[in-house]
């Protein structure tokens, strides 16, 4: 059993496992702890190591992946929606690595909940074109092509009704306008039609913790494109993230852009 430590950042919360990545199953309690208000970079690392002490540390031999909600490109974090400005441009990874005291692997937080629903979930042996989002404080997408992971699909940045996408459809967009289920599904409803008219997808996966309550709204949907539920659900990034690691730091893996 190959085990990895998966480190899932978010506008509202920090959490982490252990995961087997042959499984795609956490192999701890997930530990989670409040992001700290105004997502600045000092005490948004500081809390991810309170999350690792809090685990226990890094297993002996495993490899590390932390997800977190930003286009990420060797290493820097370019945008900075739900968390402070601080972060755009910054050598993130190499932060996180120096804090740590190891080599991580650094990604964007939807791009690993797509690739753990492609390895392990709903998306996986699907052919053509999938479409995860993740519904939450934005709105995270990951775009899958013939089994492919196609990173920093930003679709949470389209404009919807004249506005940010998630800042329409998000469910944090829900929880701040006091939406019902069927007035959120009238927004949810747009933002589908948008992605279809775009990208023509062959399934959509709908992620974040909202998925657990997926009965609620996704029969209201009314949509050309099939609609799912993820399956693992708000596990998905920590699973995503330890499993990218795993793979990036086999013997003789090749480095992820």
């Amino acid at each position: 059993m190959a085990v990895a430590l998966g480190v899932d950042i978010g506008g509202t919360g920090i959490k982490a496992a252990i995961v087997d990545t042959d499984a795609g199953e956490l192999r701890t309690d997930r530990i989670k702890l409040l992001t700290p208000k105004g997502g600045e970079p000092g005490p948004i690392v500081d809390t991810t190591l309170q999350v690792i002490e809090r685990l226990g540390g890094v297993p002996e031999g495993a490899s590390v992946g932390i997800c977190f909600p930003s286009v990420v490109k060797q290493g820097r974090t370019l945008t900075a929606n739900n968390i402070s400005k601080q972060w755009i441009g910054l050598d993130a990874e190499a932060r996180f690595e120096s804090a740590i005291g190891r080599p991580i692997t650094f990604v964007n937080d939807a791009d690993a909940a797509g690739y753990a629903e492609l390895r392990f979930g709903a998306a996986k042996g699907v052919p053509g074109t999938v479409i995860v989002t993740t519904l939450g404080t934005g709105i995270g997408s990951a775009f899958i092509w013939e089994g492919r992971l196609v990173p920093n699909f930003e679709l949470g940045s389209l404009e919807l009704d004249g506005k940010m996408a998630e800042r329409r459809a998000s469910y944090g967009a829900k929880e701040r306008d006091d939406l019902s289920w069927k007035q959120w599904t009238k927004r949810l409803q747009h933002y589908y039609e948008l992605l279809e008219r775009v990208f023509s997808p062959d399934l959509f996966v709908v992620g974040g913790g909202v998925a657990k309550h997926a009965d609620e709204f996704l029969p209201l949907l009314r949509l050309t494109t099939p609609i799912i539920p993820a399956q693992l659900l708000n596990n998905a990034g920590i699973t995503g993230a330890a499993t990218l690691a795993a793979g990036a730091h086999a013997p003789g893996a090749a480095p992820l852009e």
